[in-house]
């Protein structure tokens, strides 16, 4: 009985893994969207910029400049910018890869699995509800501060103080509805929204730059070189703590490739917007942050409305007010972009079974699901009215952070993953010009067959036209195999099947990121003081850590297909997943705590419902439907659409084929080889 009940536990467990590791399945026509696809590149990219200028620059700048990083905040938002720009740049490759709705909660279901994409949409619909909820606050208060904070004093009165410690001073019901009027504003259209945006956003760029041209006007140098305390009189663990708490303003871009289902050419506009957007507003914090810290001292700053009350000590009334208005504005767009993606990411979850079916609903009139937008809006206005502006920015950056490094990693092991031999691709026989049959070049790899059938990659040609289906078919079916300048690592790494090296490569990289960043956190001044032991230890986790790149980089890529490419893959998005960590163990215990809290919800609905109902369930492997379907033909290059009568074949078994004919001197059709070995 107890061998009996082992076997039935290991055969429940392994079920419960192959169901969590599960990728999703692709649709056969990308392009095909209940959404309406309207939106150009234009209205795509004052989306992002509407997105991520808004309480960042007019709420945020003032905060980390007193208390965190004094004139030092043009370095933290230029740090902040960088590791952004890193993760925008994965982004941008999975926003041509998959054009669809749920931005990085899509990306990981295609590459990684089931589970971490579960987590990663959770987080970000947490991040979404957070982010909505602040930039609620921020709006209230500065609409509160231009009435001489009436409202304020108005709710005091009526309800008292909250001294609950998790909780806010006050109830704030202007923010609460705030939250549902936008809502109810969304609900018009994604095209009508767009409009807004665009108006909104043009206001805002054109007050942040009448701040900079009044702020250098104003400047005084000696400002960043008070007594005693200099540039960064917080140091640069004070910048590296800013630059986590600035990320928040940057976390808008992902944004954009939530709208990949509704954008006209999703594989050139999300690419495009998504790096001109982070551009623009890196620039444009950078350039505002040296503004305000030049005109006043940094412990002379203002928190809650840094910019109006910099601006009322140097006299200039009239652009206090201006300036508010530019942050009403620019609050308002950040609202808009928040309120805007958390529908369509529920929506994303819901088609796929991992939530409840009602979120996966759309309003046939309008084209927008509704009852998700009508959920957002209320649990938004709720955070709002209860929770204060400081913890929700810091609950909300964990999640993004966390989101980042998935996308960052999904980029690797999607570069490195091969397509199985059981996917499959419709391909006609021969064309003229990509044989040797027809006296064209040499196949790569057909001179030698490693044991078993397999492609000796060291035996390649560079004489075959890569613009060739043929070509394509050698690349694909080499992603993921050693390299031949790195045949040394092949006692080690020989065994294990394609690109499951690498997926280990880029888990083990993440874990050691973890370590030395703690290390780095807990322990910064042994290394500073030259600790034996603290020398030695992150000498070997720094080893290890090139150790995983070095074991990546040695393997085949597949990029066949890509309208744009993440460039030095992978050591871009390591890169970017070694800072997205570090910014995490930045922030307190508190919101790690809050945080794990949420996940333990997420965990709850995930193996009580989406688990059980997910509609990757009853299907095949990832990409196999995408793969197998006519759409497919046309990502062959500009010779696949002469191709007519298609025989689906697989891309090993062509392959194969051509090595055999090579060797025997046979010249008949592929697909009759293909025939033979079924028969």
């Amino acid at each position: 009985m107890p061998s009996a009940r082992r076997m039935i536990l290991g055969h429940v467990m392994s079920g419960l893994c192959t169901k969590m590791n599960r990728t999703k399945q692709l649709p056969a026509d990308l392009m095909e969207t209940p959404l309406n696809r309207c939106l150009n590149t234009f209205d795509i990219t004052l989306l992002g910029i509407g997105h991520m200028v808004g309480a960042g620059i007019y709420v945020l700048t003032g905060t980390v400049a007193r208390e965190m990083a004094g004139p030092a905040i043009v370095l933290s938002f230029i740090l902040a910018g960088l590791v952004s720009l890193l993760a925008a740049l994965c982004y941008a490759e999975f926003g041509t890869r998959v054009p669809k709705a749920g931005s990085a909660y899509v990306y990981t279901y295609v590459s990684i699995g089931e589970f971490w994409a579960f987590v990663i949409g959770w987080n970000i619909i947490l991040e979404h509800m957070l982010g909505a909820a602040s930039v609620a606050r921020a709006w209230s208060g500065y609409v509160d501060s231009m009435l001489g904070n009436i409202v304020a004093n108005i709710t005091m009165e009526i309800t008292g103080e909250m001294h609950e410690q998790l909780l806010a001073k006050y109830p704030d019901f202007l923010a609460f509805f705030v939250c549902l009027s936008y809502a109810v504003a969304l609900a018009a259209g994604v095209k009508a929204t767009a409009m807004i945006n665009s108006i909104l956003t043009t206001v805002n760029v054109a007050v942040m730059g009448l701040v900079v041209v009044l702020g250098f006007w104003y400047a005084s140098p000696d400002n960043w070189s008070l007594p005693e305390q200099g540039f960064m009189p917080y140091g640069f663990g004070g910048v590296l703590a800013g630059a986590a708490t600035c990320f928040y303003a940057f976390v808008g871009f992902d944004s954009i490739a939530t709208s990949g289902e509704e954008a006209k050419n999703p594989s050139v506009s999300i690419p495009l917007a998504t790096i001109l957007s982070l551009c623009v507003v890196t620039v444009g914090y950078v350039l505002v942050s040296a503004a305000l810290t030049l005109m006043i001292p940094y412990n002379d700053i203002n928190p809650a409305a840094a910019l109006p009350d910099a601006f009322g000590m140097r006299g200039i009334t009239w652009a206090k007010y201006a300036i508010s208005t530019g942050a009403i504005c620019g609050m308002t767009t950040t609202l808009l972009g928040s309120l805007f993606a958390l529908p369509r990411c529920l929506y994303a979850m819901a088609s796929d079974g991992l939530l409840f079916s009602c979120f996966g609903k759309v309003n046939t009139k309008t084209q927008v699901p509704l009852l998700n937008l009508a959920l957002s809006g209320i649990c938004s206005a709720l955070l709002a009215l209860l929770f204060d502006l400081e913890k929700l920015v810091e609950f909300m950056s964990i999640g993004t952070l966390l989101a980042y490094t998935i996308v960052s990693a999904s980029v690797i092991v999607l570069r490195y993953r091969p397509i199985s031999v059981e996917e499959t691709v419709h391909l006609a026989p021969d064309t003229p010009g990509t044989d040797e049959e027809d006296g064209g070049p040499a196949l790569p790899g057909t001179t030698t067959v490693a044991p078993g059938g397999g492609i000796d990659s060291s035996s390649q040609s560079s004489t075959i036209d890569p613009s060739s289906p043929t070509s394509e078919m050698i690349e694909i079916a080499l992603a993921g195999r050693l390299r031949p300048q790195f045949r040394w690592l092949e006692p080690v790494l020989g065994r294990c099947e394609p690109g499951v090296a690498c997926s280990g490569a880029v888990l083990m990289f993440c874990v050691l990121s973890v370590a030395v960043c703690f290390q780095l956190e807990n322990s910064w001044d042994e290394l500073y003081n030259g600790t034996w032991w603290a020398l030695g230890l992150y000498g070997f986790l720094l080893f290890c850590l090139v150790a995983c790149v070095v074991v990546i980089s040695a393997h085949h890529q597949n990029t066949r297909g890509l309208q744009f490419k993440v460039p030095f893959v992978p050591y871009i998005p390591a890169l970017s997943i070694f800072c997205n960590i570090e910014l995490m163990v930045h922030l307190s215990f508190l919101t790690w705590l809050r945080f794990f809290i949420w996940l333990s919800i997420g965990m709850l609905v995930y193996f009580l419902y989406g688990i059980h109902n997910s509609k990757e369930g009853e299907l095949g492997t990832s990409y196999s439907m995408l793969m197998s379907t006519s759409e497919a033909i046309r990502g062959w290059g500009s010779t696949s659409t002469a191709l007519g009568g298609g025989t689906k074949v697989t891309v090993t078994k062509i392959i194969k084929g051509r090595i055999s004919r090579k060797m025997a001197g046979d010249r008949q059709a592929i697909v009759d080889d293909d025939d033979d070995e079924d028969s």
